[in-house]
């Protein structure tokens, strides 16, 4: 006689499991939907401050005076990775939204980083509204 703990082989029909269950239409697909647009969002914080680290060296080049650049730049970064690690907070998309405006206020300390303020604060729009479809119910 088969183990009771051994569910290989039910000895009964009904105690099978069905074959196929109809998907749940409220479910997007996704294990955790939650869970994937956090990881989204914590991996665009992430890039947002390796390319911010990478806009010291021509700051340093191109400026004058490099030293509120570099501050600037420093304090950008360590808030973008601040919030990348704190990605299960439901307040992240709110102050990923503040990081952006804080990057596209560093216009006049230089151009180029209004600019890619500006590009990531489309990425951070486009993170959102990816968090916003995932809690829908997919279309079908």
């Amino acid at each position: 006689m088969a183990d009771p703990g051994d569910h290989e082989h039910p000895e009964r029909p009904e105690d099978a499991e069905a074959p196929w269950e109809e998907p749940d239409p409220n479910r997007s697909g996704l294990r955790d939907p939650a869970r994937a647009a956090r990881g989204l969002a914590a991996m665009a914080l992430a890039f947002e401050a390796l390319a911010l680290l990478l806009a010291i060296v021509p700051m340093r080049i191109i400026l004058d005076d490099p030293a509120p650049a570099t501050i600037a730049i420093v304090a950008l970064v360590l808030a973008a990775v601040v919030l990348a690690g704190m990605a299960k907070r439901p307040w992240i998309w709110p102050a990923g939204a503040v990081l952006q405006v804080a990057v596209i206020a560093c216009w006049p300390i230089h151009w180029s980083l209004g600019v890619a303020g500006i590009v990531f604060a489309c990425v951070w729009g486009y993170c959102w509204h990816v968090k916003r479809q995932l809690g829908l119910p997919p279309r079908r």
